[in-house]
Protein backbone atom coordinates (compact mmCIF):
# COMPACT_ATOMS: atom_id res chain seq x y z
CA UNK A 1 0.00 0.00 0.00
CA UNK A 2 1.63 3.13 -0.85
CA UNK A 3 1.84 6.36 1.41
CA UNK A 4 -0.26 8.90 0.58
CA UNK A 5 1.63 12.21 -0.84
CA UNK A 6 3.09 14.86 1.25
CA UNK A 7 3.26 18.72 1.02
CA UNK A 8 6.88 19.12 1.36
CA UNK A 9 8.03 22.83 -0.04
CA UNK A 10 5.69 25.23 1.97
CA UNK A 11 6.00 28.68 0.87
CA UNK A 12 5.14 31.73 2.62
CA UNK A 13 3.92 34.93 1.23
CA UNK A 14 5.20 38.03 2.92
CA UNK A 15 7.51 38.36 6.10
CA UNK A 16 7.17 40.80 9.28
CA UNK A 17 5.99 39.35 12.39
CA UNK A 18 3.09 36.85 10.99
CA UNK A 19 5.85 35.92 8.38
CA UNK A 20 8.81 35.10 10.53
CA UNK A 21 6.63 33.51 12.86
CA UNK A 22 5.20 30.91 10.72
CA UNK A 23 8.84 30.57 9.02
CA UNK A 24 10.75 29.59 12.92
CA UNK A 25 7.86 27.36 13.52
CA UNK A 26 7.36 25.37 10.88
CA UNK A 27 11.26 25.03 10.92
CA UNK A 28 11.03 23.91 14.18
CA UNK A 29 9.04 21.93 14.59
CA UNK A 30 8.73 19.91 11.23
CA UNK A 31 10.68 16.57 10.26
CA UNK A 32 13.62 16.75 7.69
CA UNK A 33 12.31 16.78 4.40
CA UNK A 34 10.46 19.75 3.90
CA UNK A 35 11.36 23.14 2.35
CA UNK A 36 10.42 26.30 4.13
CA UNK A 37 11.06 29.58 1.62
CA UNK A 38 10.02 33.05 2.38
CA UNK A 39 9.27 35.50 0.00
CA UNK A 40 9.52 39.26 1.24
CA UNK A 41 10.04 42.59 -0.43
CA UNK A 42 12.12 45.32 1.57
CA UNK A 43 10.12 47.94 -0.76
CA UNK A 44 6.42 46.70 0.99
CA UNK A 45 7.02 47.96 4.92
CA UNK A 46 5.10 46.12 7.76
CA UNK A 47 2.66 47.56 10.24
CA UNK A 48 4.94 46.48 12.82
CA UNK A 49 2.54 48.02 15.83
CA UNK A 50 1.63 44.57 17.10
CA UNK A 51 4.47 45.20 20.22
CA UNK A 52 2.39 43.82 23.25
CA UNK A 53 1.50 40.23 23.44
CA UNK A 54 -0.82 37.83 25.72
CA UNK A 55 1.34 35.13 28.29
CA UNK A 56 0.33 32.50 25.42
CA UNK A 57 3.29 33.62 23.84
CA UNK A 58 5.75 32.30 26.32
CA UNK A 59 4.56 28.98 24.99
CA UNK A 60 5.23 30.05 21.05
CA UNK A 61 9.06 30.61 22.58
CA UNK A 62 9.28 28.14 24.45
CA UNK A 63 8.25 25.25 21.54
CA UNK A 64 11.31 27.13 19.75
CA UNK A 65 13.64 26.92 22.31
CA UNK A 66 14.26 31.06 22.73
CA UNK A 67 16.15 31.69 25.79
CA UNK A 68 14.09 34.37 27.52
CA UNK A 69 16.57 36.88 28.02
CA UNK A 70 18.14 36.84 25.18
CA UNK A 71 14.57 37.70 23.28
CA UNK A 72 13.71 40.21 26.05
CA UNK A 73 17.44 42.06 25.21
CA UNK A 74 17.23 41.26 21.14
CA UNK A 75 14.04 42.90 21.39
CA UNK A 76 14.35 45.89 23.38
CA UNK A 77 11.31 44.36 25.25
CA UNK A 78 9.69 44.65 28.76
CA UNK A 79 7.44 42.40 30.55
CA UNK A 80 3.55 42.83 31.05
CA UNK A 81 1.29 41.75 33.39
CA UNK A 82 -1.71 43.55 32.04
CA UNK A 83 -3.76 46.54 30.28
CA UNK A 84 -4.94 49.24 32.33
CA UNK A 85 -7.84 50.82 30.54
CA UNK A 86 -8.80 54.52 31.36
CA UNK A 87 -11.65 56.69 30.63
CA UNK A 88 -13.73 53.74 29.48
CA UNK A 89 -16.63 53.20 31.88
CA UNK A 90 -16.94 56.88 32.69
CA UNK A 91 -14.59 59.79 32.45
CA UNK A 92 -11.30 59.78 34.90
CA UNK A 93 -12.18 56.28 35.97
CA UNK A 94 -9.00 53.54 35.83
CA UNK A 95 -8.98 49.58 35.70
CA UNK A 96 -6.65 46.91 35.22
CA UNK A 97 -7.10 43.62 33.46
CA UNK A 98 -4.44 41.86 34.52
CA UNK A 99 -3.14 38.26 33.94
CA UNK A 100 -3.26 35.60 36.41
CA UNK A 101 -5.31 34.61 39.22
CA UNK A 102 -7.66 36.69 41.56
CA UNK A 103 -7.63 36.46 45.32
CA UNK A 104 -8.36 32.27 46.38
CA UNK A 105 -11.28 30.29 46.34
CA UNK A 106 -13.41 29.28 49.49
CA UNK A 107 -16.29 27.69 50.49
CA UNK A 108 -18.10 26.21 47.34
CA UNK A 109 -18.10 29.02 44.91
CA UNK A 110 -15.49 31.41 43.21
CA UNK A 111 -13.61 34.25 44.66
CA UNK A 112 -15.56 36.89 42.87
CA UNK A 113 -19.22 35.38 44.10
CA UNK A 114 -17.51 36.67 47.66
CA UNK A 115 -16.16 39.34 46.63
CA UNK A 116 -19.65 40.75 44.81
CA UNK A 117 -21.08 39.86 48.52
CA UNK A 118 -18.98 42.13 50.85
CA UNK A 119 -18.48 44.61 48.02
CA UNK A 120 -22.13 45.50 47.62
CA UNK A 121 -21.86 46.05 51.85
CA UNK A 122 -19.14 48.51 51.85
CA UNK A 123 -16.68 45.35 53.22
CA UNK A 124 -14.43 45.21 49.94
CA UNK A 125 -11.79 47.00 48.45
CA UNK A 126 -11.37 47.56 45.02
CA UNK A 127 -11.22 44.04 42.46
CA UNK A 128 -7.32 45.03 41.93
CA UNK A 129 -6.20 44.78 45.12
CA UNK A 130 -6.94 41.11 44.96
CA UNK A 131 -4.15 40.08 42.68
CA UNK A 132 -0.56 40.42 42.42
CA UNK A 133 -0.75 40.88 38.53
CA UNK A 134 -2.95 44.38 38.93
CA UNK A 135 -1.49 45.89 42.14
CA UNK A 136 2.04 45.92 41.18
CA UNK A 137 1.80 47.63 37.92
CA UNK A 138 0.59 50.65 39.93
CA UNK A 139 3.81 50.58 41.06
CA UNK A 140 5.97 50.00 38.36
CA UNK A 141 7.27 46.85 40.18
CA UNK A 142 7.72 43.09 38.24
CA UNK A 143 9.72 39.91 39.19
CA UNK A 144 9.14 36.39 37.33
CA UNK A 145 7.21 34.03 39.02
CA UNK A 146 8.77 32.08 42.25
CA UNK A 147 6.92 28.81 41.91
CA UNK A 148 8.85 27.37 44.61
CA UNK A 149 6.79 29.56 46.88
CA UNK A 150 3.86 27.65 46.66
CA UNK A 151 0.97 28.99 48.44
CA UNK A 152 2.76 32.87 48.32
CA UNK A 153 1.29 35.45 45.37
CA UNK A 154 4.67 35.69 44.68
CA UNK A 155 4.24 31.81 42.66
CA UNK A 156 1.14 33.34 41.24
CA UNK A 157 2.86 36.21 39.39
CA UNK A 158 1.80 36.20 35.08
CA UNK A 159 3.25 38.36 32.59
CA UNK A 160 3.79 38.37 28.54
CA UNK A 161 5.90 40.87 26.83
CA UNK A 162 5.88 44.12 24.99
CA UNK A 163 8.58 44.28 22.33
CA UNK A 164 9.41 45.97 19.14
CA UNK A 165 7.71 43.62 16.63
CA UNK A 166 10.34 44.24 13.82
CA UNK A 167 13.16 43.42 16.48
CA UNK A 168 11.25 40.26 16.84
CA UNK A 169 11.02 39.39 13.45
CA UNK A 170 14.53 40.04 12.95
CA UNK A 171 15.41 37.72 15.97
CA UNK A 172 13.01 35.15 14.51
CA UNK A 173 14.47 35.46 11.21
CA UNK A 174 18.07 34.57 12.11
CA UNK A 175 16.37 31.33 13.94
CA UNK A 176 14.51 29.94 10.95
CA UNK A 177 17.65 30.44 8.99
CA UNK A 178 19.40 28.47 11.07
CA UNK A 179 17.02 25.63 10.73
CA UNK A 180 17.38 25.74 7.03
CA UNK A 181 14.52 28.55 6.06
CA UNK A 182 15.39 30.49 2.87
CA UNK A 183 14.52 33.63 2.30
CA UNK A 184 13.83 35.67 -1.62
CA UNK A 185 14.01 38.60 -1.71
CA UNK A 186 11.54 40.41 -3.88
CA UNK A 187 7.74 41.93 -4.66
CA UNK A 188 5.27 39.20 -6.09
CA UNK A 189 3.65 40.10 -9.13
CA UNK A 190 2.18 37.44 -10.36
CA UNK A 191 0.21 34.29 -8.28
CA UNK A 192 0.62 31.28 -10.59
CA UNK A 193 -2.73 28.89 -10.23
CA UNK A 194 -2.89 25.23 -11.87
CA UNK A 195 -5.43 24.91 -14.89
CA UNK A 196 -7.22 21.57 -13.58
CA UNK A 197 -8.10 22.46 -9.87
CA UNK A 198 -7.33 25.73 -9.28
CA UNK A 199 -4.35 25.53 -6.24
CA UNK A 200 -1.81 28.08 -6.04
CA UNK A 201 1.43 26.35 -7.77
CA UNK A 202 4.20 29.48 -7.91
CA UNK A 203 4.86 32.86 -7.01
CA UNK A 204 6.47 35.21 -9.70
CA UNK A 205 9.09 37.85 -8.75
CA UNK A 206 9.12 41.21 -10.34
CA UNK A 207 12.93 39.58 -11.02
CA UNK A 208 11.09 36.98 -12.99
CA UNK A 209 12.13 34.14 -10.46
CA UNK A 210 8.94 31.86 -9.95
CA UNK A 211 8.75 30.12 -6.27
CA UNK A 212 6.78 26.94 -6.88
CA UNK A 213 5.08 25.09 -3.89
CA UNK A 214 2.74 22.87 -2.73
CA UNK A 215 1.44 24.52 -0.04
CA UNK A 216 1.16 28.14 0.88
CA UNK A 217 1.07 30.53 3.90
CA UNK A 218 -0.37 34.23 2.92
CA UNK A 219 1.52 36.16 5.73
CA UNK A 220 0.65 39.41 3.25
CA UNK A 221 -1.21 41.77 5.78
CA UNK A 222 -4.33 43.19 5.17
CA UNK A 223 -3.51 43.08 1.55
CA UNK A 224 -3.91 38.86 1.72
CA UNK A 225 -2.58 38.79 -2.04
CA UNK A 226 -3.27 34.90 -2.26
CA UNK A 227 -6.23 34.72 -0.02
CA UNK A 228 -8.16 37.51 -1.09
CA UNK A 229 -7.10 39.05 -4.24
CA UNK A 230 -6.11 35.78 -5.97
CA UNK A 231 -8.11 33.25 -4.18
CA UNK A 232 -10.97 35.56 -4.03
CA UNK A 233 -12.19 34.85 -0.74
CA UNK A 234 -14.18 37.77 0.71
CA UNK A 235 -14.04 39.41 4.57
CA UNK A 236 -17.17 39.37 7.07
CA UNK A 237 -17.37 43.42 7.41
CA UNK A 238 -17.51 43.68 11.47
CA UNK A 239 -17.49 47.89 11.87
CA UNK A 240 -21.27 47.70 12.75
CA UNK A 241 -20.05 46.35 16.12
CA UNK A 242 -15.93 47.95 15.98
CA UNK A 243 -16.92 51.11 14.48
CA UNK A 244 -13.19 52.23 14.91
CA UNK A 245 -11.34 51.61 11.11
CA UNK A 246 -8.05 54.17 11.37
CA UNK A 247 -5.09 54.18 13.08
CA UNK A 248 -1.84 56.64 13.46
CA UNK A 249 1.17 54.88 15.20
CA UNK A 250 4.42 57.02 16.07
CA UNK A 251 7.31 56.20 18.79
CA UNK A 252 8.03 58.68 21.63
CA UNK A 253 11.16 58.90 23.95
CA UNK A 254 10.63 56.95 27.27
CA UNK A 255 9.48 59.14 30.25
CA UNK A 256 8.61 58.33 33.55
CA UNK A 257 8.78 54.55 35.30
CA UNK A 258 9.16 51.50 33.36
CA UNK A 259 5.47 50.08 33.63
CA UNK A 260 4.64 46.61 33.45
CA UNK A 261 1.73 46.97 31.65
CA UNK A 262 0.16 48.17 28.35
CA UNK A 263 -2.18 51.47 28.47
CA UNK A 264 -5.36 52.33 26.74
CA UNK A 265 -6.83 55.62 26.93
CA UNK A 266 -10.61 56.01 25.36
CA UNK A 267 -10.36 59.41 23.96
CA UNK A 268 -13.66 61.26 22.11
CA UNK A 269 -13.83 58.80 19.09
CA UNK A 270 -11.24 55.72 19.97
CA UNK A 271 -8.45 55.47 21.94
CA UNK A 272 -4.80 55.67 22.53
CA UNK A 273 -2.02 53.15 23.41
CA UNK A 274 0.86 53.08 25.55
CA UNK A 275 3.49 50.73 25.37
CA UNK A 276 6.71 50.95 27.18
CA UNK A 277 9.73 49.17 25.74
CA UNK A 278 13.43 49.50 27.23
CA UNK A 279 14.76 52.58 24.37
CA UNK A 280 11.09 53.94 23.55
CA UNK A 281 7.44 54.06 24.14
CA UNK A 282 5.02 52.75 21.34
CA UNK A 283 1.77 55.26 20.74
CA UNK A 284 -0.85 55.11 18.49
CA UNK A 285 -4.79 56.78 18.21
CA UNK A 286 -7.08 54.06 16.90
CA UNK A 287 -10.31 56.16 15.65
CA UNK A 288 -13.39 55.87 13.89
CA UNK A 289 -13.75 58.19 10.43
CA UNK A 290 -17.01 58.42 10.86
CA UNK A 291 -16.58 60.32 14.01
CA UNK A 292 -13.05 62.02 13.57
CA UNK A 293 -11.31 63.18 10.88
CA UNK A 294 -7.78 62.18 10.45
CA UNK A 295 -5.79 65.47 10.80
CA UNK A 296 -7.92 65.61 14.22
CA UNK A 297 -7.25 62.24 15.12
CA UNK A 298 -3.49 62.82 14.21
CA UNK A 299 -3.40 66.31 16.61
CA UNK A 300 -4.81 64.40 19.52
CA UNK A 301 -2.24 61.91 19.76
CA UNK A 302 0.58 64.45 19.41
CA UNK A 303 -0.82 66.33 21.82
CA UNK A 304 -0.72 63.20 24.28
CA UNK A 305 2.48 61.64 24.23
CA UNK A 306 4.67 61.10 27.25
CA UNK A 307 7.84 62.02 25.23
CA UNK A 308 9.09 63.95 22.33
CA UNK A 309 8.13 62.29 18.63
CA UNK A 310 11.09 59.59 17.08
CA UNK A 311 9.90 59.55 14.12
CA UNK A 312 6.93 61.06 11.90
CA UNK A 313 3.30 59.87 12.77
CA UNK A 314 2.04 56.91 9.96
CA UNK A 315 -1.41 56.22 9.18
CA UNK A 316 -2.87 53.24 9.06
CA UNK A 317 -6.26 51.99 7.59
CA UNK A 318 -8.28 48.64 8.34
CA UNK A 319 -11.57 47.39 8.37
CA UNK A 320 -12.48 45.19 10.88
CA UNK A 321 -13.58 41.84 10.54
CA UNK A 322 -12.56 37.79 9.63
CA UNK A 323 -11.84 35.99 6.18
CA UNK A 324 -14.78 33.84 5.05
CA UNK A 325 -12.55 31.07 5.37
CA UNK A 326 -8.99 31.23 7.04
CA UNK A 327 -7.76 27.73 5.08
CA UNK A 328 -8.98 27.56 1.27
CA UNK A 329 -7.37 24.83 -0.96
CA UNK A 330 -3.88 24.56 -0.68
CA UNK A 331 -3.27 28.43 0.88
CA UNK A 332 -3.87 29.71 4.60
CA UNK A 333 -4.09 33.25 5.56
CA UNK A 334 -2.09 33.79 8.49
CA UNK A 335 -2.30 37.16 10.83
CA UNK A 336 -3.99 40.49 9.11
CA UNK A 337 -4.49 38.26 5.86
CA UNK A 338 -7.35 36.16 7.84
CA UNK A 339 -8.91 39.53 9.43
CA UNK A 340 -8.59 42.45 11.68
CA UNK A 341 -9.02 42.78 15.51
CA UNK A 342 -8.13 45.99 16.34
CA UNK A 343 -5.14 45.90 19.20
CA UNK A 344 -7.28 46.80 22.39
CA UNK A 345 -6.22 43.45 24.05
CA UNK A 346 -3.27 42.10 22.10
CA UNK A 347 -4.11 39.72 20.33
CA UNK A 348 -2.89 40.06 16.93
CA UNK A 349 0.42 37.90 17.09
CA UNK A 350 -1.20 35.39 19.58
CA UNK A 351 -3.90 34.96 16.48
CA UNK A 352 -0.47 33.74 14.26
CA UNK A 353 0.51 31.77 16.77
CA UNK A 354 -3.05 29.73 17.13
CA UNK A 355 -3.38 29.70 13.38
CA UNK A 356 0.19 27.72 13.46
CA UNK A 357 -0.55 25.64 16.19
CA UNK A 358 -3.94 24.98 14.65
CA UNK A 359 -1.75 24.22 11.15
CA UNK A 360 0.60 21.81 12.82
CA UNK A 361 -3.21 19.80 14.42
CA UNK A 362 -4.33 19.61 10.67
CA UNK A 363 -0.92 19.53 8.79
CA UNK A 364 -2.38 17.97 5.77
CA UNK A 365 -1.29 15.62 2.87
CA UNK A 366 -1.43 16.10 -0.77
CA UNK A 367 -5.18 15.51 -1.09
CA UNK A 368 -6.07 18.45 1.30
CA UNK A 369 -8.95 16.45 2.83
CA UNK A 370 -12.28 18.63 2.63
CA UNK A 371 -13.06 17.26 6.38
CA UNK A 372 -10.05 18.76 7.96
CA UNK A 373 -9.99 21.97 6.19
CA UNK A 374 -13.30 22.38 7.15
CA UNK A 375 -12.91 21.98 11.00
CA UNK A 376 -9.72 24.08 10.94
CA UNK A 377 -11.96 26.87 9.89
CA UNK A 378 -14.56 26.41 12.20
CA UNK A 379 -12.02 26.52 14.84
CA UNK A 380 -10.78 30.10 13.75
CA UNK A 381 -14.36 31.34 13.18
CA UNK A 382 -15.36 30.31 16.96
CA UNK A 383 -11.97 31.74 18.22
CA UNK A 384 -12.69 35.01 15.87
CA UNK A 385 -16.02 36.04 17.04
CA UNK A 386 -15.54 35.02 20.87
CA UNK A 387 -12.17 37.74 20.63
CA UNK A 388 -14.60 39.99 18.63
CA UNK A 389 -16.97 39.54 21.54
CA UNK A 390 -14.63 40.46 24.33
CA UNK A 391 -13.38 44.08 22.37
CA UNK A 392 -16.85 44.85 21.47
CA UNK A 393 -17.74 44.67 25.75
CA UNK A 394 -15.14 47.56 26.22
CA UNK A 395 -17.33 49.51 24.09
CA UNK A 396 -21.00 48.46 24.47
CA UNK A 397 -20.59 48.52 27.99
CA UNK A 398 -20.13 52.24 28.94
CA UNK A 399 -22.16 55.30 30.51
CA UNK A 400 -19.91 57.54 28.74
CA UNK A 401 -22.13 60.07 26.73
CA UNK A 402 -19.81 62.72 26.05
CA UNK A 403 -19.60 62.25 22.43
CA UNK A 404 -21.25 60.73 19.05
CA UNK A 405 -19.28 58.17 19.28
CA UNK A 406 -19.40 56.92 23.15
CA UNK A 407 -23.46 57.32 22.20
CA UNK A 408 -23.38 54.70 19.12
CA UNK A 409 -20.93 52.66 21.41
CA UNK A 410 -23.49 52.78 24.04
CA UNK A 411 -27.00 52.10 22.08
CA UNK A 412 -25.67 49.98 19.34
CA UNK A 413 -27.26 46.25 19.34
CA UNK A 414 -24.36 43.30 20.21
CA UNK A 415 -24.17 40.13 19.17
CA UNK A 416 -26.15 37.50 20.37
CA UNK A 417 -23.21 35.35 21.89
CA UNK A 418 -22.01 38.68 24.19
CA UNK A 419 -25.42 40.06 24.90
CA UNK A 420 -26.14 36.33 26.87
CA UNK A 421 -22.82 36.98 28.68
CA UNK A 422 -23.65 40.59 29.64
CA UNK A 423 -27.25 39.35 30.63
CA UNK A 424 -25.91 36.42 32.91
CA UNK A 425 -23.08 38.35 35.05
CA UNK A 426 -25.72 41.52 35.79
CA UNK A 427 -28.25 38.70 36.69
CA UNK A 428 -26.09 37.07 39.51
CA UNK A 429 -22.60 37.62 38.85
CA UNK A 430 -22.00 34.59 36.79
CA UNK A 431 -19.69 33.68 33.52
CA UNK A 432 -19.74 31.12 31.59
CA UNK A 433 -16.81 30.32 29.32
CA UNK A 434 -17.55 28.58 26.35
CA UNK A 435 -15.39 25.28 25.34
CA UNK A 436 -11.62 26.83 24.69
CA UNK A 437 -12.30 30.05 23.91
CA UNK A 438 -9.46 32.43 24.38
CA UNK A 439 -10.84 34.86 27.45
CA UNK A 440 -11.34 33.19 30.50
CA UNK A 441 -13.95 33.91 33.31
CA UNK A 442 -11.32 36.44 35.21
CA UNK A 443 -10.73 38.41 32.45
CA UNK A 444 -14.57 38.79 31.70
CA UNK A 445 -14.89 39.56 35.25
CA UNK A 446 -12.38 42.23 35.42
CA UNK A 447 -13.77 44.15 32.38
CA UNK A 448 -17.10 43.88 33.02
CA UNK A 449 -16.53 45.28 36.82
CA UNK A 450 -14.29 47.44 35.23
CA UNK A 451 -16.45 49.30 32.79
CA UNK A 452 -19.31 49.50 35.41
CA UNK A 453 -21.53 46.55 34.99
CA UNK A 454 -23.16 46.06 38.30
CA UNK A 455 -24.77 42.30 39.20
CA UNK A 456 -28.18 42.60 40.92
CA UNK A 457 -26.87 39.68 43.02
CA UNK A 458 -24.14 36.68 43.20
CA UNK A 459 -24.18 32.78 44.03
CA UNK A 460 -26.33 32.65 46.88
CA UNK A 461 -23.98 29.44 48.12
CA UNK A 462 -21.47 32.30 48.94
CA UNK A 463 -23.92 32.60 52.16
CA UNK A 464 -22.31 29.72 53.20
CA UNK A 465 -19.53 31.08 54.53
CA UNK A 466 -20.33 33.44 57.27
CA UNK A 467 -19.83 37.09 56.15
CA UNK A 468 -17.00 38.00 59.14
CA UNK A 469 -14.69 34.97 58.19
CA UNK A 470 -15.26 36.08 54.36
CA UNK A 471 -14.08 39.87 55.64
CA UNK A 472 -11.19 38.29 57.49
CA UNK A 473 -10.12 36.10 54.83
CA UNK A 474 -10.60 39.04 51.88
CA UNK A 475 -8.79 41.51 54.37
CA UNK A 476 -6.05 39.07 54.53
CA UNK A 477 -5.57 38.26 51.23
CA UNK A 478 -5.43 42.66 50.13
CA UNK A 479 -2.92 42.61 53.24
CA UNK A 480 -0.19 39.62 51.94
CA UNK A 481 -0.38 40.97 48.47
CA UNK A 482 -0.01 44.76 49.19
CA UNK A 483 3.25 42.98 51.25
CA UNK A 484 4.43 40.82 48.31
CA UNK A 485 4.55 43.96 46.29
CA UNK A 486 6.45 45.95 48.35
CA UNK A 487 9.48 44.26 48.43
CA UNK A 488 9.36 43.35 44.64
CA UNK A 489 12.04 45.35 42.87
CA UNK A 490 10.38 47.74 39.81
CA UNK A 491 10.50 46.46 36.61
CA UNK A 492 13.63 48.84 35.20
CA UNK A 493 15.38 47.46 38.07
CA UNK A 494 14.90 43.70 37.34
CA UNK A 495 15.28 44.44 33.52
CA UNK A 496 18.86 45.59 34.50
CA UNK A 497 19.66 42.66 36.60
CA UNK A 498 18.59 40.30 34.23
CA UNK A 499 18.15 41.42 30.17
CA UNK A 500 19.36 45.09 29.80
CA UNK A 501 19.21 45.33 25.76
CA UNK A 502 22.05 47.70 24.59
CA UNK A 503 20.78 50.93 23.75
CA UNK A 504 20.44 51.30 19.48
CA UNK A 505 23.33 52.34 17.99
CA UNK A 506 25.65 52.27 21.00
CA UNK A 507 26.89 48.87 20.85
CA UNK A 508 27.53 48.28 24.37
Amino acid sequence: MSSLPLLRRIVIAGGGTAGWMSAAALSTLLPPGYEIHLVESEEIGTIGVGEATIPNIKNFNAALGLDENDFIRATQGSFKMGIEFVNWGRLGERYIHGFGSFGQDFGSVGFHHQWLRLRREGLASALDDYSINTSAPRQAKFMRARPEMAGSPLADIAYAYQFDAGLYAAYLRRHAEQRGARRSEGRIVEVLRAAEDGRIRALRLDSGEQIEGDFFLDCTGMRALLMGQTLGVGLEDWSHWLPCDRAWAVPCESAGPLLPMTRATALSAGWQWRIPLQHRTGNGHVFASRFMDEGEARDLLMRHLDGKPLAEARSIRFQPGRRHQAWHQNCLAVGLSGGFLEPLESTSIHLIQTALARLMSFFPHGGLDAADIAEYNRQTQFEYERIRDFIILHYKATARDDSPFWNHCRQMAVPETLQRKIDLFCSNGRIVREADELFAELSWLQVMNGQGLQPRGYHPLAEQTPKAEAVELLDHIRQVIARCVQVMPTQAAYIAEHCQALRPGSGT
